[in-house]
């Protein structure tokens, strides 16, 4: 028991710390930008990059911030091993939405999410993959693609990830989803702006 509860803690702390590196703030700085935080939504993420107008740093900030998760994921599995991976994974997306660098103030997770479905669960995230593509193209509106994207993530999980990885998939979908509630009262509102456009 003792032993769970210390691999537990690091596992956790390892995640939260590889999330948290703000890779959006530094990509945008880096290009000589100022603080993204300025700008639009005031979010570190890259559809917050993306009302910048540089692609290429959105990418990026998409890039490094999946790479976030798929980092955690590899070396909590690799030096405490699972079922501590999923441990570290969910962290990730905290520390990313949640850096204490900044305040608490980061992004909201999706980009960092898929870069711990891609070691845990590579079924679940093609599909959600796919959900967001299909979901973004008709909608124009990253939230609507993040959001069905998320969705996916719980059902297929259900089915394809049983067991810890499931469960951990599902509660990391269902973070991100209620970190959206602002996007949510937007799109009921009708005023979400589209990808690349507004806040």
């Amino acid at each position: 028991m003792i032993q769970d509860m210390i691999s537990g803690g690091l596992a956790a702390l390892i995640g939260a710390l590889i999330g948290s590196i703000p890779f959006g703030l530094l990509v945008t700085r880096a290009a000589g930008l100022g603080d993204i935080r300025n700008i639009g939504s005031g979010s570190i993420g890259a559809t917050n990059v993306l009302r910048t107008g540089k692609k290429g740093l959105a990418l990026a900030t998409v890039l490094l911030d999946a790479l976030k998760g798929t980092l955690a994921v590899f070396v909590v599995h690799w030096f405490i091993g699972a079922p501590w991976d999923v441990v570290a994974g969910v962290a990730a997306v905290i520390g990313h939405c949640h850096p204490p660098w900044l305040g608490g103030r980061g992004g909201k997770g999706v980009a960092t999410a898929y870069g711990v479905l891609l070691p845990l669960a590579w079924p679940v995230f093609i599909l959600t993959a796919l959900a967001w593509l299909a979901a973004a193209a008709i909608s124009r509106i990253s939230s609507v693609g993040a959001l069905a994207a998320m969705t996916m993530a719980i059902v297929s999980s259900l089915v394809l990830a049983p067991g810890a990885v499931g469960v951990g998939i599902s509660a990391m979908a269902a973070f991100i989803i209620w970190r959206h509630r602002p996007n949510i009262e937007r799109l009921l509102a009708g005023k979400e702006p589209r990808i690349g456009e507004g806040k």
